[in-house]
């Protein structure tokens, strides 16, 4: 897919009122220039949510989420980034570029698309056809509203239904055999996959028929689920069956359920948990734990309380682990022996289910009991097996407070420290990172050039070159550098922007609070601050080579070269004074 220009972006978040898109989905109270509310991203009482319509970014003050219009979009309706710029560019009547082979390739994906949609409405039709299907999904209690909301269908018995139906020309069967719903046999016949089966078909994100999945109607009729191949358009290991239905019940995501199969999720469903999701007949994936902490804090792993639902758990774990990021809560529910969600929901109501869900093994318990499970803790050789199981497990924690009372937990239970648990990284060179200030410091001239790039970046275009102070080697100089030569290139970028760019980095959260701060003047007086900073930078440039040359002297003696320089640069100095 061809990459989206850096400049388009740019103009795009430009015409874009962060506030009329904040606005739109949260109710904003003005306070001064910037607006306020209770963040939509963390439960709370008091306001600590701010967006700043001169800055172009918003930011939680509680959980620290913070962004563009752009990632506001992909973080509160769930969209994915290329449709969070479409969107974008719907609300500003622009066109978003495309090379001709992407438009070549997106007119291929929308026929895909197309060929899908027609093969759900096929066996949607069929479903209303087909007592012995209908009287399944009434024995399961499935009603008419759910089979609706999920579009549920019937694949009819025999081997050429949907071909005959939707196969109209070489065209289409090419479609619907790239779609996967065909198969062929040794002799090369091609024939329906899908057969005398019960179809729920699989969204994605944006709520367009990827896949399906078709469950038989009878225990010996074959395998008991079935799912489309692997496609251009579907992944197993990056998708959610029942992600699409949960967006559209729930207009908050508190957590998400995930529990194994399809009519699970259609079972909870029906009973009024509007928040369960199912894997696509293959383990939980790291894409699979990005995309469920995406969409909610808290995440609850429903399995079967057998060896094989402890296996399926820690390889849930295994790919959560390095995801938890502080505010995210994963937990584990094991189930009786002979019982399902479906079943569960059946006895015991919403309320029930949701009692079992209360009760879940949080993540830090199931890891040190599954990790303790074979060892004798009592004696120094199985503590010290523990501590050497979970050290490489404990070190994807990202930093934070989970990460650090988790190593905490594992020096309780075994008495030996986690504290190489991680990787030691080398420390962030001293230059990177905005100068640090001290109560009752002047801050530094970088420090002071940088504040006013963050509240305006258009300030940077007033330096014309950076060759006077580049070399100076100054806590921040590095990042002041890239600051500026960033702002150079994309002269329209935003305060939101510039923050985003550096979002993955050491020093995004450093450079958060500067871009809050409260900055006195208007946007001319930080113009000449930040010119005579730029001065002052140029001529601790000059005493620092001055010292340069100078010790050189002292030492080992100048040649030619640098006795010229030497004397050019004191009489600058004297020039300048």
């Amino acid at each position: 897919m061809a990459r989206i220009p850096d400049a388009f972006i740019d103009e795009l978040l430009a015409r874009t009122d962060i506030v009329e898109v904040v606005g739109g989905r949260v109710p904003l109270k003005r306070q001064g220039k910037e607006y306020s509310a209770c963040c939509p991203f963390h439960d709370e009482r008091s306001p600590s949510f701010t967006v700043s319509p001169t800055k172009q970014f918003y930011h939680c003050f509680g959980c620290g989420a913070h962004g563009t219009a752009l990632s506001f979009l992909m973080n509160y309706d769930r969209l994915e980034f290329l449709d969070a710029v479409e969107e974008l560019a719907r609300r500003n009547g622009m066109e978003v570029p495309r090379e001709t082979q992407q438009r070549n390739e997106n007119n291929d994906t929308r026929d895909l698309f197309n060929a899908l949609e027609a093969a759900a409405r096929f066996f949607q039709r069929n479903l209303e056809g087909s007592d012995k299907a209908k009287a399944y999904l009434d024995g399961r209690g499935v009603d008419a509203a759910i089979r609706t909301q999920f579009m549920i269908g019937y694949a009819p018995d025999g081997y050429s239904a949907l071909k005959d139906a939707l196969g109209t020309d070489e065209r289409r069967m090419k479609l619907l055999d790239r779609a996967g719903l065909f198969s062929k046999n040794d002799r090369g016949h091609v024939y329906d996959k899908f057969r005398d089966r019960v179809m729920f078909p699989i969204h994605d994100r944006r709520g367009r028929v990827i896949a399906f999945g078709g469950r038989v109607l009878q225990k010996d009729d074959g395998p008991k689920y079935l799912n489309s191949p692997e496609t251009a358009l579907f992944h197993k290991g990056r998708e959610l069956y029942g992600l699409w239905q949960v967006k559209q019940a729930n207009q908050k995501i508190a957590r998400l359920v995930v529990v194994e199969g399809y009519m699970d999720v259609v079972s909870l469903f029906q009973f009024g948990v509007k928040e369960a999701v199912a894997t696509l007949g293959t383990a939980t994936t790291p894409e699979h734990a990005e995309l469920l902490f995406r969409n909610a804090p808290d995440v609850y792993f429903c399995f079967d309380g057998d060896a094989a639902g402890q296996r399926a758990a820690w390889r849930a774990l295994e790919s959560v682990l390095p995801r938890m990021k502080d505010g995210r809560q994963a937990f584990f529910l094991f189930l009786p022996d002979g019982e399902d969600p479906d079943t569960i929901v059946r006895q015991e109501g919403a309320a029930g289910f949701d009692a079992r869900l209360q009760e879940a093994m949080p993540l830090s318990e199931f890891f040190f009991q599954e990790l303790g499970k074979d060892i004798k803790l009592s004696t120094l050789d199985g503590k010290a097996r523990l501590a050497e199981r979970a050290r490489p497990l404990l070190a994807q924690i990202p930093d934070g407070a989970f990460g650090d009372l988790m190593r905490q937990q594992l020096t309780v239970v075994t008495g030996v420290g986690a504290g190489s648990a991680a990787t030691p990284s080398a420390p962030p060179t001293p230059t990177r990172r905005p100068p640090a200030t001290s109560p009752g410091q002047k801050p530094s001239l970088v420090r002071h050039i940088i504040v006013r790039l963050l509240h305006k970046p258009a300030l940077a275009l007033a330096i014309e070159s950076t060759h006077g102070f580049s070399a100076l080697r100054l806590p921040g100089m590095e990042l002041l550098l890239e600051l500026i030569a960033l702002v150079h290139a994309r002269p329209d970028i935003t305060t939101g922007v510039l923050l985003e760019h550096f979002a993955e980095r050491d020093e995004a959260a450093a450079l958060q609070k500067l871009a809050m701060q409260e900055l006195p003047g208007d946007e001319e007086s930080w113009r000449l601050e930040l010119l005579d900073a730029a001065v002052q930078l140029e001529k601790q440039m000059l005493q620092q080579r001055l010292e340069e040359l100078q010790a050189k002297q002292r030492n080992v003696g100048l040649d030619e070269a640098d006795k010229y320089e030497l004397r050019t640069l004191l009489q600058a100095r004297i020039g300048r004074h």
